[in-house]
Formats: C-alpha cells, structure tokens, sequence
C-alpha cells in the first residue's frame, strides 16, 4: 500500500539506535538520588519556615534535568547558599511517568516539586486542585522579565499560577539537506529563515520521491509520542487551528486542516504510518530511510551520538526547518518548562520548595546556568544571549521568533491526544477524512466541556 512505510525498512531501522532520549517528549528510565547537605546552618534558610526542610523533587528528562551528575551540581549549586534544606531527586520518564505521579497523588505521597510543562502543571494537576499557586513568585518584575506568551501559559484561566518557567524551546522539522540539493530542490528552501511555502514543501517531497527515494516522510501515529510534529504540519500548511483563541475547544475540523490531512494523505512519498512514532522517526531520519522528519527540536539538532552534531549516520547534511505555510507566518508548536509544587499540607515543605524554585529559575547568578544544563533557551529576556559561543544553538535560536500558540492547556488535553493519533490511524487505513476528524473534535470536545 501506497501509505505504508515498509516492513524491511522497519526493521532496519529499529535494529540502530536513535536519538529520541533526546527528545524531551521521549524520554528514558526513572531513578532516584539523594542530595548532599551541609549541617551548616545559613542566616538566609534559617529566617524562614524551610529551615532544616527535606522535599523531594521529580523531574521529567528535560534535557540535562534528566542526567543526576547535572541535576545533583545544580542542588549543590543551591545547598552553597540554603545547606539545611535537603533536596532528594527522582527521575520520571514520559512512558510510566505520568502514572507515577497519579498514583503518588491518590496515595498522598506526592513529591514536593516537580519539574514538567504547563499541560500537566497548570490543565492537569493544577485544575485538579492538587498544586500549590505561585502567584507569590510571579512579581512584577518577573512578569516584564518572562516573555508573555510564557506567562500566560503558567497560570489558569482564575489566573493562578501553578508553574513557574525556567527554559523553552520550538519544535519544528528537519530535512536532509544533502539529499534535498542532490534533487535540485533547494530552491524552494529560504536558508536564512529555515523558512518555505507549502507549495515549495510539496515540491521538495515531490522531487525526492521522484529522485528514488520512496518514503520521503511519515505521518506517525502509534501513538502520542513526538505528536506535536504531526500537529503542526497540519496546522501550518493552510493556517489552521487545532484551538480557538480562549483555549476552550478543539477546531481541527477546519476546512483549512482537512484539506492539509487529505493532501498530506494523497502525496506520494508521505506515508501514514500505525507502526511507529515521534522517536521512531527520528531514527528512520537518521539512519536514511526517511528525507524528512517531523518530530526536531534543538536537542535532536545537537545530538551526536551516533555522528557529529547536525549530520546523518552517513554524514548528510541535517537542516532544521520551519512547518511550510500558504502565509509565510509558520507557527511553531512550544516547549515550556518550569516547576511546580504540590500541596502535601507541609507549609514547611512548600516554603523550601518556593525557595528552591527562586534560587534555581530567578536568582540572576544562577538562572544562567540552571537554563543551559537544559540545553533549551531562557524564557527571561534578562538572561540574554547564552549561546552566543555556540554556532547551533545560536542559529537554531532563529525559530524562537516562530513560536505560536501554547494551546496544550486546552482542558480535555490528555483525551485529545490519544483522539488525535487514533485520528491519523483511521485516516491512513482509508476513512474519509472529514469523518475522521469530526470523531476526533466531538470526542476532544466532550472531554473539555467535561
């Protein structure tokens, strides 16, 4: 079938290591450890209730947050200047994680901090009623410092706060540039702007198809891994929505996305894939099966574990880019992360955790150097330029101007998801498309309105 990508391909590719432990949506294992701390007593800890605290921090692998060696520098950073607070860290992944934290909250034994997005802090826990506000954090001075976009996705529409930002990133794409030229198509790429029209997109898919390569790019869709790729190609290449304005419903049944799906679905050389997902994309992307890839970010770009950073496993050329549209005003899917805190009845272990939050993602001699071990950008515009020094990260630092919409509280959130890949499966084993897609706005919206 013309929508499959190959068994043979499959299999070869998922014989190579990829890059998806990268991927802040996919992550690895989860361990724990537990912080040093001095005895040393400090005027500062000692002046408020957290004195001689003890609070447990989980933390999502959002890049170097998910590496203890980082993470324990950063606590120690931390017990220099607060030594009778001691910080005990354990490590999620986005596979059993989200189940992890449930079932510490029904049992009551939910950690002090953890450290994650605002779909799960602020649409998930926080209107669950199962987080501390913030709104004590969130100073003036703060709000003129964190980009708006950033502020607003940190609080509830009561507008309490229940995340507080350290780091961002955009999610984009990414082609093989070296193949891309090879087909002359590389024409229809602005190389400054990591920027091109949906016309000149299909056009590339066209020419690689056309030029031998048979599957060009991947729909995935077995599951919701990696899904802000698929949501975006879709939303991006005739200017639809998968939100309204207020975050309050679901519009992917636009005319605008069911013409971007059916176009996606009868282009040759993109296939809707069932059998794979975001990190399964990345490795056929890496290992040559596929020209495209769909699910990128910064840490994907900079990955060199199986060839230097920005190369193939056979040393082409990766060229992240932008989600073409009709309007050349690409909007980019979000990566915000930050902390929160769980209202165990502690106001000890509260106070110690909001300590720890100001120090690590406010104190100007620090913030620094918490935003870099997540190898993501500042959402503080006093940090400034941290990759100055760094040639990717500096250049990838372009997309930041692209980033749209962080639509992810939408409530129903976690529903729409799961409605979204089974959309694309339905779609790929030949359902109409308008069909499809109703089912998945009329399920996404019962769960919103419930």
């Amino acid at each position: 079938m013309k929508n499959c990508i190959s068994r043979r391909s499959f299999l070869k590719a998922a014989g190579i290591l990829g890059a998806a432990g990268a991927l802040a949506a996919c992550g690895g294992s989860s361990s724990s450890s537990t912080a040093a701390s001095s005895t040393a007593s400090s005027a500062a800890a000692s002046s408020t209730a957290s004195a001689g605290a003890s609070i447990k921090l989980w933390t999502y692998p959002i890049g170097g947050w998910g590496n203890d060696e980082t993470v324990q520098g950063l606590v120690s950073s931390f017990n220099a200047k607060y030594p009778d607070i001691k910080v005990t860290v354990e490590y999620l992944d986005y596979t059993n994680g989200d189940d992890q934290v449930n079932t510490a909250i029904e049992g009551g034994s939910a950690p002090d901090l953890i450290m994650e997005g605002p779909e799960r802090l602020v649409a998930n826990w926080g209107a669950k009623g199962v987080m501390a506000p913030l709104n004590d954090l969130w100073t003036d001075d703060a709000k003129k410092d964190i980009y708006e976009s950033v502020e607003s996705a940190c609080k509830d529409t009561a507008g309490n706060y229940y995340e507080y930002p350290l780091c961002m990133t955009a999610h984009c794409m990414a082609v093989n540039m070296t193949k891309v030229k090879e087909v002359g198509a590389d024409q229809y790429i602005d190389t400054d702007k990591h920027t091109w029209s949906t016309d000149g997109f299909l056009k590339t898919v066209d020419a690689l198809y056309n030029g031998g390569y048979e599957n060009v790019a991947a729909i995935y869709c077995a599951g919701q891994g990696g899904d802000q790729g698929t949501r975006a190609i879709i939303n991006n290449m005739y200017g639809g929505t998968f939100t309204d304005a207020a975050h309050t419903k679901y519009t992917a049944d636009s005319a605008e996305n069911i013409k971007a799906i059916q176009t996606l679905h009868d282009t040759k050389g993109i296939n809707f894939d069932a059998s794979i997902a975001g990190g399964d994309e990345i490795t056929l992307f890496r290992n040559g099966t596929l020209q495209m890839a769909f699910c990128w970010n910064i840490a994907q770009q900079a990955n060199s574990d199986n060839n230097d950073a920005g190369l193939t496993n056979d040393g082409d050329e990766i060229f992240p880019m932008a989600f073409p549209t009709d309007s050349g005003d690409p909007k980019l899917c979000g990566g915000i992360w930050g902390f929160g805190i769980f209202d165990n009845g502690d106001e000890a272990k509260i106070e110690a955790a909001r300590t720890f939050i100001d120090f690590i993602a406010a104190d100007p001699d620090q913030v620094k150097d918490s935003v870099l071990a997540s190898t993501y950008f500042p959402v503080r515009t006093s940090v400034g330029d941290i990759y100055a020094d760094n040639e990717i990260m500096s250049e990838y630092s372009k997309f930041m101007a692209y980033l749209g919409d962080y639509y992810q509280i939408t409530p129903g959130w976690a529903t729409a998801r799961t409605e979204w890949w089974n959309m694309l499966q339905r779609v790929g084993s030949g359902e109409d498309v308008e069909t499809a897609v109703k089912t998945f706005v009329d399920n996404a919206n019962a769960a919103a309105q419930a």
